[in-house]
């Protein structure tokens, strides 16, 4: 189906015809092939158009254009307006604060020994699951935030083609009125301006020049009014490959957030759950391990008091009711207390010898005495 042609109108307070949108123009295009950017159903309306331009009425000149650059500064204001840049930041930090979570999912409680593996070795499961249940309810919370971003991404990528169908179609405007502008602007200047002023030098006339110069004064407002269109032109000329920036941008987003909710937020989930497993596998090992050295404490102890006690039992078993030592050892007493008994009974009859002869003595000497006496 062949393009439409937009509908020029010299008075822009009277919304013109807009018939659709229209191929694009080259970016950097010069203001000269601007009449060969158009196809030739275009440059037959435009030069239609260009006949229609009167540059002598000032009002028709001041707003001539105004309609097609109206549409574009509203255009502007719109797309500012609509498209922005999108903020995951909210998102973001919710992936930040899971990543954090999810690094420290890893619960290493301080148990010591082996009754206190096994007393808090259900707090620590309630622990692990705990904190499973929160990182999925956040990992659930980025996934939602992530599709409703992902809806709002594929809505304004729809909507970054309609506003670049319009530009274009603001573009092909501008650049009509352009080439109906500069057509007229070039015949008038070639003709009309040409002619005055052979005829204020054939006629010497100051009214003739003076007509000559007002023609030449409004020539050049008019191509002043055609520079501000050019410029308007290229402001869509810019919003053209902006527009695409933009929706690259959210198409790689969008991809970006398929590739979280297909591959990264599962592989999330799959990864706690295996970490749940591997902390019970973890914690059984190390029950198993505790086992295992208490039972070898054990058996060790056991044999050490094995061997201490039978060690002992064997001594026990080898000696005699009274052991020769403390046989040898009473018999020396015994024999060491004879001797002395028969020492003290040595010095006892010696002792009572040596009484009896004293008495004796005593005696004798008593009875001389008492001899004495009586003579």
């Amino acid at each position: 189906m062949p393009d439409k042609i937009p509908t020029l109108t010299l008075t822009p307070n009277e919304p013109a015809v807009e018939d659709g949108a229209l191929a694009g123009v080259p970016a950097g295009q010069k203001p000269e092939d601007i009449a060969e950017s158009l196809s030739p159903e275009e440059q037959a309306a435009a030069e239609a158009f260009s006949k229609k331009i009167d540059i002598t009425d000032a009002n028709q000149v001041l707003q001539y254009g105004a309609a097609a650059q109206q549409k574009i500064g509203s255009f502007s204001d719109s797309a500012l307006e609509k498209i922005k840049t999108k903020d995951l930041g909210e998102v973001g930090d919710m992936m930040t604060g899971l990543m954090v979570q999810l690094k420290g999912f890893d619960v290493d409680t301080e148990e010591k020994g082996f009754l206190g593996l096994f007393k808090k070795a259900r707090s620590k499961k309630e622990i692990l699951k705990a904190r499973y249940d929160s990182a999925l309810a956040n990992v659930e919370k980025v996934s939602e935030a992530l599709q409703e971003h992902q809806v709002t991404l594929l809505k304004d990528i729809a909507l970054l083609d309609k506003m670049y169908d319009t530009n274009l179609e603001y573009f092909k405007e501008l650049t009509m009125y352009l080439a109906a502008g500069r057509q007229k602007l070039a015949d008038v200047e070639q003709n009309d301006l040409a002619a005055a002023r052979k005829k204020a030098e054939e006629s010497g006339r100051p009214e003739d020049a003076q007509a000559a110069n007002d023609l030449a004064n409004l020539c050049q407002r008019f191509e002043r009014k055609l520079h501000d269109l050019e410029l308007t032109r290229t402001i869509s000329i810019q919003m053209a490959p902006q527009i695409r920036l933009i929706q690259n941008n959210d198409s790689m987003m969008a991809e970006k957030i398929q590739t979280s909710l297909v591959n990264t937020i599962p592989l999330w989930k799959s990864q706690m759950v295996l970490g749940l497993g591997l902390a019970d596998s973890q914690r059984a090992l190390e029950a198993q391990r505790a086992v295992t050295d208490t039972t070898n404490e054990l058996l060790k102890r056991n044999a050490d008091a094995l061997k201490a006690g039978t060690m002992e039992t064997a001594k026990e078993a080898e000696r005699g009711i009274v052991d020769i030592e403390t046989l040898q050892y009473t018999n020396q007493q015994l024999i060491s207390t004879l001797d002395e008994v028969l020492h003290i009974q040595e010095e006892g009859r010696q002792k009572r010898a040596a009484a009896t002869a004293e008495l004796s003595r005593i005696e004798n000497e008593l009875k001389q005495k008492l001899l004495a006496a009586r003579g």
